[in-house]
């Protein structure tokens, strides 16, 4: 896969703003204005360039829930940059990053700064995705929507970041 250029035709964070439909652009915005990069974020990040790419669509509450925050890691982390490809526009590169056999989103994949996959992560917090993946089948859909929002709320992106940093250490 030609990650670079699939870079090069990715979305920047504003672009991929500009583009969420006005039903889902205040929530979006509103994330983002209120998302801090944890203050250790960029010394993990230690000056590699590094390149997230974030399979995203405007929709999806895990999607508005972590990639405003790490947008703002990207920020304050110089060398490291964040584009994202809209999932149902590139099946083809979604597909090879499945859960479960599902196109759940996000996905972040981490390349290095000579476009090499240095690891992936998503659809979501690993603790969050346990609690979906037990309780899916029992509750009504909306009641696992607003327990996600309460557990994003609560964790203000902190795991995710630290989750993706993760797979970041290893470049």
């Amino acid at each position: 896969m030609d990650f670079e250029k699939i870079w090069r035709g990715a979305l920047t964070f504003e672009q991929f703003l500009a583009q969420a439909r006005p039903e889902h652009r205040p929530l979006w915005e509103g994330i983002y204005r209120h998302a801090k990069s944890p203050s250790w974020a960029a010394g993990v990040v230690n000056g590699r360039t590094l390149h997230l790419l974030a399979i995203s669509e405007d929709w999806c509450v895990d999607t508005s829930s972590t990639i405003p925050t790490l947008a703002r890691v990207t920020e304050s982390a110089p060398g490291v940059d964040l584009r994202l490809i809209l999932r149902d526009a590139n099946l083809d590169i979604m597909d090879r990053y499945l859960t479960n056999g599902a196109r759940s989103i996000p996905v972040l994949i981490v390349l290095d700064g000579d476009f090499n996959e240095v690891g992936h992560w998503g659809p979501r917090p690993s603790e969050l995705q346990a609690w979906v993946m037990a309780n899916r089948l029992l509750l009504p859909r909306g009641e696992v929507v607003k327990e996600e929002r309460r557990w994003y709320a609560r964790d203000r992106g902190e795991t995710a970041v630290r989750e993706v940093l993760g797979a970041i250490r290893g470049s």
